[in-house]
C-alpha cells in the first residue's frame, strides 16, 4: 500500500508581519550603525588630545632646549643654575607665550626704570595675603638671550639697595636650596614660588642641564 507523501504549505505570512519583521531590522541597522559612528568618534577625539598634548609637549621641549645654552653660559660665567634659570623662565613667561616675554623677551618679569627701554604692563603681585593687579615697569630687550644675560647679573649685582641680596641664590649647590634662596631673598612674592619652581625642574627633568 503506497504511502501518501506529506505536502507542506508554506503558511502565508501577513503584509503586517512584514512591516514589523522590516521595522525591527532596519531599526536593529541603525542602532549598530549608531554604536560604531559614536565609537569612531570617540576613539578620533581621543587621537586627537593624545596629539594635541603631543604637540604642546614637543613645544615646551623646544622652549627649553632653546634657552639651554645660553642659560648654561651664566651658569659657568656666574653660577646660576641652569636647572633654576630655566624653571624661572618657564614660570615667569607661561612657556614663552605671556606678552612680556613674545612682544619685549623678558622672560623673567624683571622691571626698570628708564622709560627708553622699558614697557608698562598691567601684572599681578602678593601683597598682605592676597594677589592684586598693578601695573609695572618692565624691561625691554632685543631677544631671549639678552633676558637671560640680565637675569644672572640680578643675582650677580643685586638690587640698587642692596648689592649681596640674592647672594644666597648664586652660592647653592642645589636646586631646592637655590628656589628656597630666592623666596628668603625676595625675588618673588607668590610664597609658593619655591615649591613651583621645584615642581618644574623635577618635571621635566631640568637638573640634567646643571653644568
Amino acid at each position: 500500500m503506497a504511502k501518501k507523501r506529506r505536502r507542506f504549505v508554506l503558511k502565508k505570512i501577513p503584509l503586517a508581519a512584514w512591516f514589523v519583521l522590516a521595522f525591527f531590522a532596519i531599526g536593529s541597522t541603525l542602532v549598530v550603525g549608531s554604536y560604531w559612528s559614536q565609537r569612531n568618534a570617540k576613539v578620533s577625539q581621543q587621537q586627537t588630545v593624545i596629539d594635541e598634548k603631543a604637540a604642546e609637549k614637543a613645544k615646551k621641549e623646544a622652549f627649553i632646549k632653546r634657552l639651554v645654552p645660553t642659560a648654561q653660559a651664566m651658569q659657568k660665567q656666574y653660577g646660576v643654575l641652569t636647572s633654576i634659570t630655566l624653571a624661572q623662565a618657564i614660570l615667569e613667561s607661561d612657556w614663552g607665550t605671556s606678552t612680556l616675554a613674545k612682544d619685549y623677551h623678558n622672560l623673567f618679569g624683571i622691571k626698570g626704570t628708564d622709560p627708553a627701554a622699558t614697557k608698562v604692563l598691567r601684572t599681578k603681585e602678593y601683597v598682605n595675603d592676597k594677589w592684586i593687579t598693578v601695573d609695572g615697569r618692565f624691561r625691554v630687550y632685543s631677544d631671549d638671550a639678552a633676558s637671560i644675560r640680565d637675569h644672572a647679573l640680578l643675582f650677580v649685582n643685586g638690587t640698587d639697595w642692596n648689592s649681596q641680596q640674592y647672594a644666597t641664590v648664586r652660592a647653592a649647590k642645589d636646586y631646592k636650596t637655590a628656589a628656597l634662596a630666592l623666596q628668603m631673598d625676595g625675588y618673588a612674592t607668590d610664597p609658593d614660588y619655591p615649591q613651583k619652581l621645584i615642581h618644574l625642574i623635577e618635571t621635566w627633568k631640568l637638573t640634567q642641564y646643571d653644568n
